[in-house]
């Protein structure tokens, strides 16, 4: 499985690579349309080689989507946790239950109690 895994990053980075090196062009990414940037009377513009761009978009797409994601599945986090001290707190009230239930007796009863 770990070459199956190998073989497919190699393949990845091979992919990626090709995709950089025919993709080198320079483009200018303005952050306003002219329009608009006319009317406010600044516009930020920076260059930056296609693929930069193309990587970029995707890693920011990815990343949304994760944070995203994260966010949507808070209120399952919450009641998991709030599940598990439940829990918890059950678990040391019946440990407290069986030292009380034990005390006073012969000590073989309280083990044939526990076993059966």
């Amino acid at each position: 499985m770990r070459y199956i895994r190998y073989a497919f990053l190699a393949t990845l980075g091979v992919l990626l690579i090709s995709v950089s090196l025919a993709n080198r062009g320079f483009v200018t990414l303005k952050l306003m349309p002219d329009a608009v940037a006319e009317l406010l009377g600044f516009n930020m513009t920076i260059s930056l080689p296609l693929f930069v761009v193309v990587l970029g978009g995707i890693v920011a797409g990815l990343v949304i989507g994760f944070v995203w994601e994260w966010m949507r599945e808070y209120k399952h986090r919450r009641e998991a946790q709030i599940k598990a001290r439940e829990v918890r707190k059950l678990e040391r009230q019946v440990g407290k239950l069986k030292t009380e239930k034990h005390k006073g007796k012969d000590e073989v009863l309280a083990i044939l109690d526990e076993t059966g």
